[in-house]
């Protein structure tokens, strides 16, 4: 088998398929059986090239000026500029009709360029193609748009490294972009077209001055028949893809659907927590009585209740705010910044641990949280859509490094998905305190509270095994979180959405309120557990567990330091981003094999309240719905960020966890 010529990491220059330019790229992958090179176009663009169209940059050298000529002809002396043969000079007994036969070329060649007849095809860009790195769009220049008389100045450039060369690639895919015409159809070229097209020419100025007159005259001419011509604008930005009902349709729709999937989430979430919150009060919940007796308003609000929850949520900050703990540096940022974190969530989980427990000793009423359960769900959601409506309004004055990849522009989607990715007063992270501090910590402390009630309510001199049950699986998976704590910034909610309402919301009010659904509901729902089913219950719990964490652990120290030697019998494939993908351990078992475990851990929550009523079973459904959707973000955002790297992982990791949804 013959030896590679190349190395990975190399860089050389690459010809450009279907011409004879070359422009600089760099070596990724070679592939032994078709004996190809994976290589990267300054653009982003990623092709497979024979190594007869790849040569070393050292068999290239720069042309010099004419100032600067080291012709023989000008070191003698002579008049004469150079008798050597250059590509654009014509034989000695042709120069006096130069000019005229090389318009009459161009004549013709413009002739057939404009008039040529073609068969129907579908002109598609190439689709290794990265548009977008880490979130944030590409950026065109001028010469992005693509060049006409490219073959015709080729030959005399493709050895020269000009400044148009590096976005060539992205010059042709562009053009694919651009036109979809039928048969014998004329149409104009563009001004900027004709710019660029004598931007770099070799040719005189006086025939450049005739080809932009010929140019205005092309440019006059008017289509007729009854063919029609679709053109699209190159330079001009795509309009982002918005999730959560912004998603599909039309481009001119996108942003109009995104704005509506939002808004009707932003009102349906906060409703439909409440609903259940209802139902699982009811003696007897049924579907068939949906929805349940509502309350009057003036019965959900109490002020004393919103300044209680207003002192938890402080108290944590205070925690948050204590000088222990290590400080650690985020991921890099689109500036290269780091920004830094204290690792205290465990420390503030002490804490708070210790005063509840005090409280229980001088018999403060914790029940008080029970019966007022409705009205301090209405009073997390208040305070969330306050801090969303803050942080919004502070984000409008961020500059454009702090704003989310997510980000769109659109006020509604905005407010929703978030503007401003790491909203900061001084070194005070809002997002990163909220997303562990008072929801989470908040969540163990109603356990502990439902815990209490069922005591009361039921009569109990201890509290039911399935509570137990409940309780500890939900106790042990909040310390891992607070213990790990140092995983949550690589996490998508740390490096790619913003802070706006779905976070706020969703770590404040939904995480604390409705995953505390399996304690709420034994409160008036008692199930007696056997021994043995609740062994089966533990087992499932802790084959969930050690997949969610060994997962999580190995991707979190692959990221952190990938040369680490622990790590070194794992399988990697390098993309185009400098990253490495894993193809082995857990993460070339299946994709998101941490998933998969947090699936079958919440499994193992809901599985001790019985089989009665599907209420308790909600978290499951509705984890399940968000680990497809996130899945399906999490599918798309590699597929663009790492182009080939991306279908090769799938190829040697084909399993999903949903193959079959989305």
């Amino acid at each position: 088998m013959p030896s590679r010529k190349f190395a990975d990491g190399e860089v050389v220059r690459g010809r450009w398929p279907g011409s004879s330019l070359y422009y600089e790229v760099e070596i990724l992958s070679y592939d032994s059986r078709s004996q190809l090179y994976t290589v990267k176009y300054k653009d982003g663009t990623e092709l497979e090239l024979k190594e007869s169209d790849i040569k070393p940059l050292t068999s290239f050298r720069q042309r010099k000026s004419g100032s600067t000529s080291s012709s023989p002809s000008r070191r003698r002396g002579s008049r004469s500029r150079s008798r050597s043969r250059s590509p654009g000079r014509l034989l000695k007994g042709s120069r006096r009709s130069a000019s005229a036969s090389h318009q009459v070329d161009i004549k013709e060649a413009r002739k057939e360029i404009l008039e040529v007849k073609l068969t129907p095809l579908v002109l598609k860009p190439f689709g290794n193609s990265i548009s977008r790195y880490n979130g944030e769009p590409e950026q065109r220049e001028r010469n992005d748009i693509p060049r006409r008389d490219a073959r015709a100045q080729g030959d005399a450039r493709a050895q020269a490294d000009a400044p148009a060369q590096a976005d060539a690639p992205a010059q042709a895919n562009t053009r694919a972009q651009m036109v979809s015409f039928s048969s014998q159809e004329k149409f104009p070229l563009s001004q900027e077209s004709s710019y660029l097209s004598t931007q770099y020419s070799l040719r005189p100025r006086r025939e450049e001055i005739k080809l932009k007159e010929l140019d205005s005259k092309e440019d006059r001419i008017v289509t007729k028949g009854p063919t029609s011509l679709r053109t699209f604008e190159a330079a001009g930005p795509q309009p982002k893809k918005l999730e959560f009902g912004g998603v599909p349709g039309r481009h001119q729709n996108r942003l109009r659907e995104g704005r509506q999937g939002v808004f009707l989430i932003m009102l349906g979430l906060p409703a439909f927590l409440f609903l259940l919150l209802l139902l699982c009060k009811q003696r007897e919940p049924s579907l068939l009585n949906f929805p349940p007796p509502l309350p009057a308003l003036y019965e959900l609000w109490e002020t004393r209740v919103f300044g209680v929850y207003l002192l938890w949520f402080f108290l944590q900050a205070l925690f948050y705010l204590l000088p222990v703990g290590k400080v650690v540096e985020g991921t890099p940022l689109t500036d290269g910044r780091r920004l830094k974190y204290r690792l205290n969530g465990f420390y503030a989980f002490i804490l708070t641990s210790a005063l509840i427990g005090a409280s229980v000793f001088w018999d403060v009423e914790l029940c008080y949280v029970y019966s007022h359960f409705l009205q301090f769900a209405l009073a997390a959601t208040v305070f969330s859509v306050v801090l969303s409506v803050y942080l919004y309004a502070r984000a409008l004055k961020a500059p454009q490094d702090d704003l989310s990849p997510a980000s769109s522009g659109n006020a509604i989607y905005d407010f929703f998905i978030g503007r401003e990715l790491n909203p900061r007063i001084g070194t005070f992270d809002l997002k990163y305190f909220c997303e562990l501090r008072p929801g989470l910590i908040g969540w163990v402390v109603i356990n502990l509270v439902m815990l209490l009630a069922e005591m009361k309510v039921q009569g109990r001199a201890v509290p039911s095994l399935a509570m137990i049950l409940v309780n500890s699986f939900q106790l042990f998976y909040v310390v891992d979180a607070l213990w790990n704590e140092e995983a949550l910034l690589t996490t998508m909610d740390i490096i790619h959405d913003g802070f706006g309402f779905m976070l706020a919301f969703g770590d404040l009010v939904w995480v604390p309120f409705g995953y505390s659904l399996q304690a709420f509901y034994l409160v008036h729902h008692p199930n007696e557990l056997s021994w043995p089913v609740a062994s089966l219950i533990i087992a499932l719990k802790l084959c969930g567990y050690v997949i969610f964490r060994c997962a999580n652990s190995q991707k979190n120290a692959f990221r952190k330091n990938p040369t680490d030697p622990k790590l070194a019998h794992l399988k990697t494939i390098h993309t185009s981003t400098g990253k490495n993908l894993l193809v082995s351990g857990w993460w070339g078992f299946v994709r998101h094999p941490n998933y998969l475990g947090d699936l079958i851990m919440a499994l193992a929550w809901s599985l001790p309240c019985g089989f009665s009523h599907i209420l308790p079973y909600f978290y499951v459904i509705y984890f399940t719905m968000l680990l497809v959707h996130r899945e399906a973000r999490d599918e798309q955002q590699c597929k663009k960020k790492y182009g080939v790297a991306w279908e090769k992982y799938c190829r040697r990791v084909p399993y999903r966890i949903f193959p079959y949804i989305y």
